[in-house]
């Protein structure tokens, strides 16, 4: 299948396009080389520096890559799905799963480093998310909980003063404020526990407080357990 000049427009992202549906028609299969600059140049009716650009693109999502004195080979047929999309794709007790292997080595970090204004935060989270709980914040009621608990989790977190924890948690939260919306919508989150995790989420900013690290990851541990063995029933 001849590549065809291109059409004005964006020819960078013209060339990149019809590359990709060429790898991904099986012209160039996994682990061949592509044709040089000049080649695809021609073909495409543009410059060696677009070529160039587009090259760049697909080696970004995945699909080929360039080797030092040997040209440019691909490496797959369809671009590599990103971190946010894989996360879209997650169920919410996936989600779950790997949030409190972050959140537990958080809390004991947190303890270990928290400041005064760490502590200032906890307390007023706390207080949002009991506010929350008994019906006193804005909004939907389950929505508002979720929301402050999520803060106060988020608290912790930021305590840890660790910033590429903290990104990567915060990468977590849109789709776990997702699930746990349409977990709601089927299920009572309060039902279980009238105050629902309240003494145990007391006892991981008071044991931040006094830098327990074992306290505070063992009360974090035991709240998101609980929570995360209801979520696997609900599957």
């Amino acid at each position: 299948m001849p590549l065809g000049p291109l059409r004005p427009s964006p020819l960078v992202e013209q060339a990149a396009q019809r590359l990709r549906e060429q790898i991904a028609a099986g012209a160039w299969p996994v682990g061949t080389r592509l044709p040089g600059e000049t080649t695809l140049a021609g073909e495409l009716g543009v410059g060696r520096s677009t070529v160039r650009e587009a090259l760049r693109a697909l080696a970004g999502a995945g699909l080929v890559q360039a080797r030092q004195g040997a040209g440019v080979f691909v490496t797959a047929t369809e671009p590599a799905e990103d971190w946010p999309a894989r996360l879209r794709r997650a169920s919410v007790a996936d989600v779950y799963e790997i949030r409190a292997m972050l959140e537990v080595r958080a809390a004991e970090l947190a303890a270990g480093r928290r400041t005064p204004d760490d502590l200032d935060a906890l307390d007023r989270a706390l207080a949002d998310r009991d506010a929350a709980l008994a019906g006193e914040g804005a909004g939907p009621g389950v929505e508002a909980f979720i929301d402050a608990d999520i803060a106060l989790h988020t608290a912790v977190v930021a305590a840890a003063h660790n910033p590429v924890l903290a990104d990567l948690y915060a990468g977590f939260v849109p789709v776990l404020r997702d699930g746990l919306l349409d977990l709601a919508a089927l299920v009572d989150v309060r039902a279980a526990d009238d105050a629902h995790g309240r003494a145990a989420h007391a006892a991981l900013v008071e044991a931040v407080r006094a830098q327990d690290p074992a306290a505070a990851s063992a009360a974090i541990r035991a709240e998101l357990d609980r929570t995360l063995a209801g979520l696997l029933q609900s599957r």
